[in-house]
């Protein structure tokens, strides 16, 4: 297996652009934000909590004498709660918790956050957050007990994180905001340092915004081999095969992205201009803090029926690996060969991943062997978690490989598309020949 590329491309900052020309609803929670941010961030909240206090860390760049709130011992606080804090483009935030570069051998990888159009299905094509601008975003492949250093730039307006799914690693790397780290904002570099551990099936998404950043694009593989697979003596697979598996509301995400775009224009000038109330945003330094400004009405909780717009997820688009059928990727497979399928579920739904003319060993549940394999033809892909599974191809043909809950099998409501793919044979000569059907 290769490692992605160590260097990838860095896009410049520009401008986002709307997705979408139609009107956001009046009380949507991302126009309340902007509105009330343009009214309140004349005006700094007073702290209620911890005092806003020195802090001592390991974040290059950074003014150490005013970052954060207290947080006692060698911790370091937020930044949000900084008098007149900004965003500081530029800045690279290097966390405590991990080596420094010349005490371990890192293997160095370069991502970023930027806002594309991806093409779905041709003449469905939507706006996403996307890694390095690929959705699903870049496979990492690296060994157990490799120490991995991912420098990761925030090339959007809107925030973001890394989240390691799966890999046991120093708090600090977590990628969890407000719990293990600020939010990575616009401009900003984050600097991820940790040991590539255990092995397994693994993948990353970002953690601020789920339901729109992790679940819609934001999201990819982190596979970490070992040097003597176990798996192999048993099932000697000679390819290995990685498939994401999605579901998206293209509308929802059109008019989220577009409320972002919008209300975070004028958060991200007033935290440039030192203007920007942390509780306006939605920040508070704990649940005593919180408690009392909701009940004191100085602040309106977002899931509050006034606030909230009542937009929910209906998902009508599902896939594979950033497509849908019939533009969904087929599985190769030849007569007598062992191949091995990681599914990951980025989707937040339950999928039912059903093989025609096989039955499969399930090996491996979130990146860990099982005891006992599984033999089977469906298995349940729960959301979060990595499914290994083993194909012996001792059938040949062509066989639907598809998500049996059909409403999931459907573009836009329409059948067949969606979570759909074929095993193919190779080198087989067919006595029917499939084509391509997309409405029955």
């Amino acid at each position: 297996m290769n490692d992605i590329d160590k260097k990838v491309p860095v896009m410049g900052k520009s401008s986002s652009p709307e997705v979408s020309a139609d009107k956001p609803a009046e009380n949507s929670r991302r126009s309340f934000l902007r509105s009330a941010a343009a009214v309140t961030g004349g005006a700094l909240a007073t702290a209620t909590g911890a005092t806003v206090a020195a802090a001592e860390g390991s974040m290059a760049g950074m003014d150490h004498s005013s970052m954060g709130h207290d947080m006692g011992g060698n911790g370091y606080g937020s930044m949000m709660f900084l008098e007149g804090h900004s965003m500081q483009p530029g800045l690279i935030i290097e966390p405590p918790g991990s080596p420094a570069d010349h005490e371990v051998n890192y293997k160095e990888f370069d991502m970023d956050i930027r806002l594309v159009e991806h093409e779905i299905l041709p003449g469905i094509k939507t706006h996403f957050f996307a890694f390095n601008g690929q959705v699903p975003g870049p496979e990492f492949h690296v060994m157990e007990g490799d120490w991995v250093k991912v420098n990761f730039t925030n090339h959007t307006e809107e925030m973001h994180t890394i989240h390691w799914h799966g890999i046991v690693l120093p708090y600090t790397m977590d990628g969890v905001p407000m719990i293990t780290q600020d939010p990575v904002h616009p401009g900003q570099t984050f600097v991820y340092r940790f040991q590539a551990k255990p092995a397994g099936t693994r993948w990353y998404h970002c953690h601020w915004g789920t339901p729109l950043h992790a679940t819609h694009a934001m999201h990819g593989a982190f596979i970490v081999h070992r040097k003597d697979e176990p798996l192999h003596k048993r099932f000697p697979y000679t390819r290995d095969y990685t498939l994401m598996l999605e579901a998206w509301d293209i509308d929802y995400s059109r008019e989220e992205i577009n409320e972002l775009l919008r209300g975070m224009k004028e958060v991200n000038t007033l935290m440039a201009q030192g203007k920007l109330d942390y509780q306006t945003h939605g920040f508070f330094r704990d649940y005593t803090e919180f408690k009392g400004a909701v009940e004191s009405g100085e602040y309106k909780a977002p899931f509050l029926p006034s606030r909230s717009n009542g937009l929910h997820i209906k998902h009508n688009f599902f896939g594979i690996n950033g497509k849908s059928y019939p533009a969904t990727k087929r599985v190769g497979i030849k007569q007598g060969e062992w191949i091995r399928v990681r599914m990951i579920n980025a989707s937040g739904l339950t999928h039912h991943m059903h093989l025609h003319g096989h039955d499969f060993w399930w090996v491996a549940q979130d990146g860990n062997d099982l005891e006992h394999p599984r033999h089977l033809n469906t298995i349940h892909v729960e959301p979060g978690g990595t499914y290994d599974i083993m194909i012996y191809g001792d059938n040949p043909g062509y066989w639907t490989f598809h998500d049996h809950k059909t409403t999931h099998t459907t573009n836009n409501g329409i059948y067949p598309g969606g979570m759909l793919t074929v095993l193919e044979y190779e080198g087989f000569e067919p006595s029917y020949i499939p084509s391509t059907s997309v409405d029955q």
